[in-house]
């Protein structure tokens, strides 16, 4: 799918010369891909805290095969 966007030229250049991109799709490709990363770890680090576990639980005792 074909899209143009108004990027700041300068902006991709940086991110093209820093991440060794060798397109201008190739590093916006990857800032995408980031972005998305840290997104998804900002929701998880919200629920830090706010689940409960059994503090009895044997992890190991699930590796045994029977």
């Amino acid at each position: 799918m074909a899209t143009n966007l108004a990027i700041d030229d300068r902006l991709i250049l940086e991110a093209q010369k820093i991440g060794n991109h060798r397109t201008k799709k190739s590093a916006v490709t990857e800032a995408l891909k980031e972005y998305i990363q840290r997104r998804k770890q900002l929701e998880i680090i919200k629920i830090f805290g706010k689940i409960d576990y059994d503090k009895d639980y044997d992890y190991k005792a699930q590796r045994i095969r029977k």
